[in-house]
């Protein structure tokens, strides 16, 4: 889908950025990491965003400060508003992989409440959004998708590891002697606890 995307931008038709939440890297689970990555990518595309996140930059003594998390989405907003803009494209990967501790909000409610926001407040913004349906997330995203956002059901990553798993079950050596109730156990107990991973 990147792919596709980097091609559209490339014909100067669009600009786009992307996010991969990761919970193994603390540098990729919250929406300061999230909002930081995006300004950058989008900066890199137009002068004119350059400029915004360069006023940004010196606002905040050349980075010595760091701006506040209602800066970088200040920071943002200005970006996506600006004249002539093309369609932005931002590609959300992961978004359960975004911490849903306890806290008020917490740091994927943030982002959840970022992205609802910005759907509903412009027009030539499309977001796509790859996650595990968490109750939290498809409460939000849901009511979304009529607008510009998409909300992906992993049905093809579950086939896939279907399909592996009962591969592996049926190519192993061992296993193939295995009776056939043995087999299917197996491959629908790791079928379940892989939830989709």
């Amino acid at each position: 889908m990147i792919e596709d995307v980097k091609a559209i931008c490339n014909a100067g038709m669009a600009t786009f950025a992307y996010f991969y939440f990761d919970f193994k890297d603390a540098s990729k689970r919250d929406i300061r990491s999230f909002l930081s990555s995006i300004l950058v990518q989008l900066s890199d595309q137009s002068n004119q965003s350059r400029s915004i996140l360069s006023d940004l930059y010196a606002s905040h003594c050349d980075g010595s400060d760091q701006p506040s998390e209602a800066a970088l989405t200040k920071c943002l907003r200005d970006i996506l508003n600006q004249e002539r803009r093309l369609t932005t494209f931002i590609i959300v990967d992961a978004l359960d992989e975004c911490p849903n501790t306890p806290g008020i909000p917490s740091a994927r409610e943030k982002v959840l409440n970022l992205v609802e926001d910005l759907v509903k407040s412009h027009t030539d913004l499309r977001i796509c959004v790859t996650s595990r349906p968490e109750p939290d997330i498809r409460v939000v995203l849901e009511p979304l998708t009529l607008r510009h956002i998409s909300l992906h059901v992993q049905d093809g990553q579950r086939d896939d590891i279907v399909d592996y798993v009962r591969f592996i079950v049926h190519s192993d050596r061992t296993m193939r002697k295995w009776k056939p109730e043995d087999k299917e156990l197996v491959i629908d107990t790791l079928v379940e606890r892989a939830d989709g991973m």
